[in-house]
């Protein structure tokens, strides 16, 4: 696709990548799209995730291509790529969006959705998946989005669930918040969207994350992990997450059904753009 059809501050740069002419900051570790990238293509959780994003996306399908805002490494996208969607990666980290061409995807843009300036009412769909915790004023962002995507555009999204499942992997992750499903539901109503489907995911994981990292932070116990340590969890949590893959199986049958999950570790919503609540 041609880019600047639907953005007007972006360069062709190196490796065929898209850059913003300014870069805004953005509340994610550093070296986040470096560890994720390790660890993505073996990891249940990932795997598991990409499985219910494309399940839903193929029940909710979008009407042109869906733009993955935050995409990181290109992960999901490729995933939707593969199911036969087409996806653009939109990511502010340079090493996110190298690792994205990487990953053989030709359209990759490194920049925020402001910084990128998309024309208003020009992308068809969007994704934001473990998006939307890290940035400060959400409402903000949810109305900005809403008058760059088509009337009756889609947006998929996914969030950590329960701020009672607060720890320090939430402050090191640079998250500002966890959601409900009643809680993003109402951010995304006076956001202007309406509501198709919204859904727990990850059934079995809020009592682990409770004992594991919860608690252990409100004691004191639990210290800000780095990149490194952070690998060896999800992996070692990907190892018990497995165990119980007949419960994910479940899951994700479910959900292809438009069934939803009645709780779980993350909300999974779809979305879809109205004019007449639209706050620009």
């Amino acid at each position: 696709m041609n880019v600047s059809d639907v953005a007007t501050n972006l360069e062709l740069g190196e490796q065929g990548i898209w850059f913003s002419k300014g870069k805004s900051n953005i509340s994610y570790p550093s070296a986040g799209n470096a560890a994720c990238f390790e660890i993505e293509d073996h990891s249940f959780w990932f795997q598991h995730r990409n499985r219910c994003i494309t399940a839903i996306v193929r029940a909710f399908p979008p009407s042109g291509a869906l733009f993955d805002l935050g995409g990181g490494n290109g992960f999901v996208s490729l995933g939707l790529q593969q199911a036969g969607w087409q996806s653009i990666v939109v990511e502010p980290g340079n090493a996110g969006a190298i690792n994205a061409r990487k990953r053989g995807l030709a359209n990759v843009i490194c920049a925020t959705l402001e910084d990128a300036d998309f024309r208003s009412h020009s992308l068809p769909a969007a994704g934001l998946f473990d998006v939307l915790e890290h940035i400060s004023n959400d409402a903000k962002f949810l109305r900005y989005l809403h008058g760059r995507l088509i009337i009756g555009g889609r947006i998929y999204l996914t969030v950590p669930a329960h701020q009672w499942l607060w720890s320090v992997e939430d402050v090191s992750a640079g998250h500002f918040r966890r959601y409900t499903l009643s809680s993003l539901i109402s951010l995304l109503d006076r956001s202007g969207f309406e509501i198709e489907f919204a859904s727990y995911i990850f059934l079995l994981l809020p009592l682990p994350i409770l004992l594991n990292r919860t608690i252990p932070s409100l004691l004191g116990l639990r210290k800000a992990e780095t990149a490194e340590e952070a690998i060896r969890e999800l992996r070692g949590h990907s190892k018990t997450l497995k165990l119980a893959a007949g419960v994910f199986d479940w899951e994700l049958r479910r959900l292809e059904r438009k069934k939803t999950i009645p709780a779980g570790g993350s909300c999974l919503v779809v979305a879809r753009s109205l004019r007449a609540r639209a706050q620009e």
